[in-house]
């Protein structure tokens, strides 16, 4: 097993020939880094190689279902919808025991690294034993998470999930969803038991109330109340149907219910909103909160597309991340952003502005909302923030590119090759394009893999 804590000892350095800082791109840059954090950054140093930008939170995992990807592409009777592939996973989740569930995650956080992330906000609600019995510890499951991410090294932030219902009009949790129930005193009890979990000094432990469907009003309010300053993140508008139900039951959209109902800012990260109108995409950003979008899921459960040009004109903040990990990749979660504003308004290049290309709007967003998201102290190569760093390959389709054009070249014309390494506070786990613990690790998913092949 691998444990990768916070770096002790003597200072590193980084020397990249560019660099992406704060006020713009630099060459010859030098970062020092001590005890995780960037202690110094110098401009102007020679010899440096490569490309260094920060590298963001990937702000939405569910990393359980990592195993499932390819598994639902077939047609069920009728028209398959998210509703359908909810079921497909609750049959899936009853085949995954604490072992499975730990050995999944750590192949999810090695694929993040590749691809670009330096941590993750993991929504993590599968607690219970097959049937909804209960583990000696209500947080084993938790615990196998936190276990997952120092085998990679990648910075957590837990979201224990509270899930009461089966719906707004407050049904009994049935099937697979019996292994996500509890009520306020038991989840308040596993978030304590979850939060010693926790022992490397970048992670942080937040909440989250599912959505409005599975939590009720008060359960709302209460699990928002539990640690007021953390992260506190939910699903919210993510389908059609869903927008429907909580209008039936509740008397208003789901955004409109929130903001009326709730005490929304910069502390929350709103997941999908994808079935918003107008005046709920402006009233959502006003709040301060972070649009959490997950393009390729939303993509492939065909959840809808993202007002991106409206929440741009709100000044909203967003984030991206790999939900469903279905497939896990920074750059193809931004290109695909991107090109679902396209098709959906006919136009190209809909997150650029006046001063900054598309690729550098989209990264540096995401940087700066993942690590709000998050809780997390990064997002820039920035003295004090955590050193999420990760390098790209200098040669090739970049060899010959300069300032925005590095980051629109790998968003759009580049692939996950070009990320040579990662730095996630300071632990160097890729190197040369490989994750450090890659082939231990994927060689244990490879048998839990082998064992569930039939489940669905």
């Amino acid at each position: 097993m691998y444990a990768h804590n916070i770096r002790k000892g003597p200072p590193m350095q980084i020397h990249a020939k560019t660099a992406l800082l704060p006020n713009g791109w630099a060459q010859d840059v030098r970062v020092t880094v001590a005890d995780g954090r960037i202690s110094r950054v110098e401009i102007g140093v020679p010899g440096g190689k490569g490309i260094l930008a920060p590298a963001p939170v990937n702000l939405h995992s569910h990393t359980f279902q990592r195993a499932m990807a390819g598994l639902t592409e077939k047609r069920t009777a009728g028209q398959d919808s998210f509703w359908t592939w909810r079921a497909l996973m609750y049959r899936f989740l009853d085949q995954l025991s604490p072992d499975d569930v730990q050995a999944i995650a750590a192949q999810c956080f090695v694929e993040m690294a590749e691809g670009g992330f330096a941590a993750v906000a993991e929504f993590h609600y599968l607690y219970h034993a097959v049937g909804g019995g209960r583990y000696a510890n209500p947080a084993e499951m938790a615990v196998r998470i936190v276990a997952a991410a120092e085998e990679a090294g990648l910075g957590l932030t837990l979201l224990p999930v509270l899930y009461e219902r089966g719906g707004c009009d407050g049904r009994a949790l049935g099937g697979g969803q019996l292994r996500f129930g509890n009520d306020m005193d038991q989840f308040a009890d596993l978030w304590v038991r979850a939060a010693k979990a926790l022992t490397r000094g970048d992670d942080v432990i937040g909440v989250a109330p599912h959505s409005l469907r599975a939590v009720s009003a008060q359960g709302l309010t209460a699990v928002a109340g539990l640690t007021p300053d953390a992260p506190l993140h939910l699903h919210i508008a993510e389908q059609v149907a869903e927008v429907d139900e909580v209008l039936a039951h509740m008397g208003a959209r789901p955004v409109e219910w929130l903001l009326a109902n709730a005490d929304v800012d910069a502390r929350w990260c709103a997941v999908h909103a994808t079935q918003m109108q107008p005046h709920e995409t402006r009233g959502l950003a006003r709040t301060g909160a972070v649009a959490g979008l997950c393009p390729i899921t939303e993509g492939n459960l065909g959840d809808g597309i993202f007002d991106g040009p409206g929440w741009i004109a709100a000044q909203g903040r967003f984030g991206v991340g790999s939900d469903s990990n279905v497939r896990i990749s920074l750059r193809e979660e931004l290109q695909l952003l991107e090109y679902s504003q396209r098709l959906a308004h006919k136009g190209r290049a809909m997150f650029a502005s006046a001063d900054r290309s598309t690729g550098r709007v989209l990264h540096d967003a995401v940087c700066a909302g993942g690590a709000q998201a998050a809780g997390r102290q990064a997002g820039a190569i920035r003295v004090g923030d955590w050193a999420d760093l990760m390098a790209l390959d200098g040669t090739g389709d970049l060899a010959a590119r300069a300032g925005d054009a590095i980051l629109d070249t790998f968003i759009f014309a580049g692939n996950d090759r070009m990320v040579t390494d990662l730095w996630s506070a300071g632990r160097h786990i890729v190197q040369g394009g490989a994750h450090i613990a890659r082939d231990a690790i994927r060689a244990r998913f490879a048998g839990v893999m082998a064992r569930l092949g039939g489940a669905l």
